[in-house]
């Protein structure tokens, strides 16, 4: 192997060259798209609760089809948590076996948390029902983008054998 931009290859002798090694620019770059698609996904949640289903989500009725500075706060919310999730699945990488099982655990939980979260705020309606929804579909948005991205940003070394012996025909 040669040197790329990811620094100098290991020699094949040495035992660093059999490990799997992160590509922390690619992980950053798939959790800022992350971040993106988080932020669209509340705003598209936003959009349909409250123009399509009529429920006023995140502020009064009278506010309009996109709410107010609640629902862009949401959105900032939302992108922050993905990046959040980027640092975490970047520490998991570097410093647990099985990181990606640990992240979809941890990111499973906390998306769970943050759908109950609503629903034991006030009276059960059809605002927290919506807003629950919203964060479901957010945060299996960011889990499920972010396990793929971390198998992207992972780069695994050859599978070196030696050739067979002259006049196998295997």
């Amino acid at each position: 192997m040669s040197d790329s931009m990811y620094g100098p290859a290991p020699r094949p002798d040495d035992p660093a060259a059999s490990r799997p090694r992160l590509r922390p620019g690619r992980l950053w770059a798939g959790g800022l798209a992350t971040a993106v698609v988080a932020a669209l996904v509340v705003v598209v949640g936003v959009l349909l609760v409250r123009g399509v289903l009529d429920i006023p989500v995140l502020a009064p009725s009278g506010r309009g089809t996109y709410g107010d500075s609640s629902t862009t706060s949401y959105a900032v919310v939302a992108a922050a948590a993905a990046l959040l999730a980027t640092a975490l699945l970047h520490l998991l990488l570097v410093a647990v076996p099985r990181p990606v099982a640990f992240f979809g655990w941890i990111g499973s939980l906390a998306t769970a948390a943050a759908v109950l979260l609503p629903l034991t705020m006030n009276s059960l309606d059809d605002s927290a029902l919506a807003t629950a929804g919203i964060n479901l579909v957010t945060g299996v948005s960011i889990v499920s983008l972010l396990c793929a991205v971390a198998s992207a940003a992972v780069q695994r070394p050859p599978d070196v054998r030696p050739p067979p012996p002259p006049g196998y025909y295997g």
